[in-house]
């Protein structure tokens, strides 16, 4: 059985159809990193380090965004505890806001500008209306959890 025809015992051969009309591929190929809001960025580095043996595989503070990320490995993704250097950064106000934890759950892509165009027709709101520099060299662009069951999403390409 195909995933797409496991989606929904109630859908029809018609909606299954018009599902994958015009998509021989999915937009996303994988799970790049799940992003974590931290307010002491050594204090979950030792954490990760001490209680899961984790290792940093890159840190880097992004300027324009106001945080400081490092990445741990995990299996062929990531995740990326990130921390704010500026009290003005969303990553402040989410913390501020909600404390700790699950920020955002990124994807890869192939290609973002083509994702996010897809996306935004198929109805979800861009929060960066074209592509941006992102961390380890690669290109963002962040869509609105409004549409995505709460979820902040990250598209990744590179």
């Amino acid at each position: 059985m195909s995933p797409l025809a496991a989606r929904d015992p109630n859908e029809t051969d018609e909606d299954r159809e018009a599902a994958q009309a015009g998509q021989d591929r999915p937009i996303l190929t994988a799970i790049d990193h799940v992003g974590i809001a931290v307010r002491d960025l050594p204090a979950a580095l030792d954490t990760y380090r001490d209680a899961f043996g984790a290792v940093v595989e890159f840190r880097e503070e992004l300027p324009d965004d106001g945080v400081e990320v490092a990445l741990l490995k995990v299996g062929e993704s990531f995740v990326q505890l990130l921390t704010p250097v500026d009290d003005d950064s969303p990553v402040a106000a989410f913390l501020d806001e909600r404390g700790e934890g699950v920020h955002h759950v990124a994807y890869r892509v192939d290609d973002v500008a083509a994702a996010l165009a897809q996306l935004t027709e198929a109805g979800l709101e861009p929060i960066d209306e074209e592509p941006r520099a992102g961390s380890r060299d690669t290109s963002i662009a962040f869509v609105h959890p409004g549409g995505t069951q709460g979820t902040l999403i990250l598209l990744v390409e590179g």
